[in-house]
């Protein structure tokens, strides 16, 4: 991971004097080409650290219709265009039937832009409201059922990965949540196999800020769907780790970097897990007294 990266985040990305000589027009494009260039040197690497994507491969790109899916399939098609193994692309929304889902966005997005693409159409929300409790959230549930439909469509077409559109902050977030609240030390990895061991997920966005993938979006123009359809709050757990990351960040910047690097510079025998490290069988090695020489000193 690039260690400048977040001081760079926070840079202007265009200078003074270059932002005097353009027009508004002309800002906007090269605040974008800049945004892209910086998403696309993240993704790359990603994918290249992880070995993500393969020759041959068949991927189906998770679309929700948020700033994060729309981000990956367009810097996943310009990588496509230049990248040196071929490998197919589909993107893939689920319809959970929810209330006011406005089902035309993604399609016609979709169509415009020329990409192969599939819309799963499965009611999940009336069995979520079903069985969920008054006053609990859908989202554990509706993942669940979500990845059900998505792993089973991939299996269906033959896809060999899966790309979901987690980012930095996600996965730092999800670390947190699990120290916290689940006593685990784990967070989402870049490249996953599947419980059933069917599926391999990738998350090409793994090294992109929020930040750069906000900024992306907004000067891309995306068709943003909004993610509060289904009437639940966002976990309130989650939007307690998010606001604390955001507040360390605002006082040391790049923190929320450096504790992603922390992540893929682990340390198991600094930690306490006898099933990563053998802590039981450490002993010290002690000199035989037959290595000991003597020695005859002259006056004796």
């Amino acid at each position: 991971m690039d260690t400048q990266l977040g001081s760079e985040l926070n840079k202007p990305l265009i200078d003074a004097e270059e932002r005097s000589t353009l027009s508004g027009e002309q800002r906007k494009q090269s605040l974008l080409n800049r945004s892209h260039k910086n998403l696309r040197r993240d993704v790359g690497r990603a994918i290249a650290d992880y070995n993500m994507i393969e020759e041959g491969d068949l991927v189906m790109v998770c679309m929700s219709g948020g700033k994060d899916s729309y981000t990956m399939l367009d810097i996943l098609l310009s990588l496509q265009k230049h990248a040196p193994i071929d490998f197919r692309i589909k993107a893939v929304n689920l319809d959970q039937k929810q209330p006011g889902f406005p089902e035309h966005v993604l399609p016609k997005y979709l169509s415009e832009l020329g990409v192969d693409f599939h819309i799963i159409e499965q009611d999940t929300y009336s069995v979520v409201k079903e069985k969920t409790a008054e006053g609990k959230t859908f989202c554990g549930l509706c993942s669940r059922m979500r990845r059900g439909s998505l792993y089973a469509y991939a299996k269906e077409i033959g896809a060999t990965k899966i790309a979901l559109g987690h980012h930095r902050e996600d996965i730092v977030e999800t670390l947190f949540l699990n120290m916290f609240f689940g006593g685990t030390l784990k967070a989402m990895p870049p490249k996953l196999l599947s419980d059933d061991k069917q599926n391999v997920l990738i998350r090409p966005m793994a090294y992109c800020s929020e930040q750069e993938i906000s900024r992306y979006a907004k000067l891309r123009g995306f068709p943003i769907i909004p993610c509060n359809l289904c009437g639940t709050q966002e976990n309130m757990q989650r939007r307690t780790i998010k606001e604390m990351l955001k507040q360390w960040e605002r006082e040391y910047p790049g923190r929320v970097e450096s504790i992603f690097r922390s992540i893929s510079n682990v340390a198991p025998s600094q930690l306490a897990d006898p099933k990563l490290f053998p802590f039981s069988s450490l002993t010290a090695i002690k000199e035989e007294s037959s290595q000991i020489a003597c020695v005859n000193l002259p006056w004796e």
